[in-house]
């Protein structure tokens, strides 16, 4: 019987994660993330990231398919992570704001007892709307643990014009991609090369 862990203490993660059925354990990941400069690669820094926090907690849980995932919203060649402060967030707000940008997130399986370790990385193109100073102002004391701070699950948040690509990707956790890489997980343990 597999066990999990999941090395995220998003709500949205967890939520989703459940929803698939899937029974696990919520730990936070040890991974002391980077200061976010911009890369020649934001897939392939996200990915690594993911993976980075999956790695961080396997002395402990390596018994465990441990799932991570990190998620980073592109503008421009710049990636931009979680605010720090509701001042950080208005500046974030404010770039955003009616803007066509990429979101992009790592998810990580990693088994390190099997040495089995898969990752990938979707992306999303985001849409928005136009924000005035006062919703600007309101929003930013919303969503201070999203990238990007905004928080595509808040209705009332009218923020997010239109998605292409995976809806759950810019919530946090892409589910198709989550489930691709949990389908080769299985195959790589139960089958058997003939």
């Amino acid at each position: 019987m597999l066990k999990f862990i999941l090395a995220s203490l998003s709500p949205r993660r967890k939520q989703l994660l459940s929803s698939l059925g899937i029974k696990f354990k919520v730990v936070s990941h040890l991974y002391n993330e980077p200061k976010i400069k911009n890369h020649t690669s934001a897939k392939k820094f996200v990915q690594q990231i993911a993976i980075n926090k999956a790695k961080s907690i396997k002395e402990k849980y390596k018994d465990y398919v441990i799932i991570s995932a990190d998620t980073i919203v592109v503008l421009n060649n710049e990636i931009i992570g979680k605010p720090k402060d509701y001042k950080e967030a208005e500046e974030i707000l404010k770039k955003l704001s009616a803007t066509k940008h990429k979101v992009y997130t790592g998810i990580c399986l990693y088994y390190p007892s099997k040495k089995i370790l898969l990752s990938g990385v979707e992306e999303s193109i985001v849409y928005t709307n136009k924000l005035s100073k006062e919703k600007i102002k309101i929003l930013s004391k919303r969503h201070l643990d999203k990238a990007g701070a905004y928080g595509i699950q808040h209705k009332n948040d009218k923020f997010v014009k239109k998605i292409v690509g995976d809806y759950y990707n810019v919530v946090g956790f892409p589910v198709e991609l989550f489930l691709d890489l949990y389908k080769k997980l299985i195959q790589k343990i139960f089958i058997k090369k003939i």
